[in-house]
């Protein structure tokens, strides 16, 4: 069993404790409990990572300092500095670095406090392998679509105005690395490009003023509305039965973590997409998230996508339901028509019905790796 004793000293200098030569992700581990560190890091170097463990935000600090890392685990609650201060201090010192948070305490408050600070993951103990490994794979995961991310972005920068079409093979691109992320949660490519495409076809319908580069623009837009989800424990996104309350609270999260994700750019698409992101569960009526948004007021980007996903999601099967018929499926969105979707919006996505009927056939699950 290691103590602190003999590992404080070294890991302050930046000395990799423990190590795989099977060299992969470089990850920090910072816990007030040495048999937790050591615990996390066997399993961690397990499946080939490179580990280095200290016992202090303030020490893990140093070590930041001098050293590079993909990932930092931390421990919320330890004497000093807290988890969540340290956290902070890294999304703002070390930007390429994702952080997990681990905790014994159970509260929905520091879950979400977590979350929107930055975190990657929040786990809590006392927490099993797989559990702690699914964990860092998604952290790792997330961390390499937002760096490919703000990548894609200085390049639209340079060539927004002479490579138009580069920067639409770009943003396809982009929305395979999307696709990736979003696999965790049963999202298919597939599933993307059919509300991305169905709200297009939709806004054009509306002939509210859409011109073609905006509808264009809502084809990706739309593709990013559950992009925050990659940032959700997988304890709560992958849970086969109904949610608590608090797991809920957490899930809603993802409408806003997904506006800072998107928040790097000035791409129109990017931009719709970042609306879309964070209003595509506000209701007509205003009893929807993240802020209560009633009518007109709710931005019609996310009015449009919300019809789309909605029959997507309920004529496709979920991990916690079957798929429901189309007929069933029809008829609850008929139900909430002037409740969660716009009266007008709704008439005319079943004006064109038949369109995207022949949309969806085409865009099967199975097609799309």
């Amino acid at each position: 069993m290691l103590s602190k004793q003999n590992l404080s000293a070294r890991t302050i200098i930046g000395e990799t404790i423990f190590m795989n030569t099977n060299k992969n992700a470089r990850i920090l581990i910072v816990d007030d409990e040495p048999y937790i560190c050591e615990l996390l890091a066997r399993w961690i170097t397990s499946e080939g990572h490179r580990c280095v463990v200290t016992f202090s935000a303030e020490a893990a600090l140093e070590i930041l300092d001098g050293q590079s890392f993909e990932l930092v685990i931390t421990d919320i609650m330890m004497p000093g500095m807290s988890g969540l201060d340290l956290l902070a201090t890294i999304k703002k010192a070390h930007p390429d670095t994702a952080v997990i948070m681990v905790t014994a305490v159970d509260d929905r408050k520091t879950g979400v406090l977590a979350l929107e600070l930055g975190a990657f993951g929040y786990v809590i103990k006392p927490f099993e392998k797989n559990e702690v490994l699914i964990n860092v794979s998604n952290a790792l995961q997330r961390r390499q679509f937002t760096l490919l991310y703000r990548q894609y972005d200085r390049n639209l920068s340079e060539h927004v105005d002479r490579q138009s079409e580069h920067v639409r093979q770009g943003e396809q691109i982009l929305l395979k690395m999307i696709a990736e992320a979003g696999r965790r949660h049963g999202e298919t490519e597939a599933h993307l490009l059919r509300v991305g495409r169905c709200s297009s076809l939709l806004a054009d319908a509306l002939a509210a003023g859409w011109t073609m580069k905006q509808c264009q623009d809502i084809s990706l837009a739309a593709a990013l509305h559950d992009i925050g989800k990659i940032g959700i424990p997988d304890s709560i996104l992958m849970k086969p039965g109904n949610l608590t309350h608090e797991e809920i609270t957490i899930m809603q999260t993802h409408t806003v973590l997904a506006e800072k994700l998107l928040g790097i750019s000035d791409s129109s698409a990017l931009v719709m997409g970042r609306s879309v992101a964070l209003y595509h569960h506000e209701n007509w009526d205003g009893s929807g998230y993240p802020k209560g948004l009633t009518g007109e007021a709710i931005p019609q980007e996310a009015r449009i996508t919300a019809v789309c996903d909605t029959y997507d999601a309920l004529t496709r099967k979920r991990s916690y339901r079957d798929a429901w018929t189309e007929e069933d499926a029809l008829a609850i969105m008929v139900e909430q028509k002037g409740k969660r979707f716009e009266p007008k919006i709704l008439d005319v996505f079943f004006d064109v019905l038949p369109a995207i009927r022949q949309l969806f056939t085409e865009l099967h699950d199975e097609d799309w790796g």
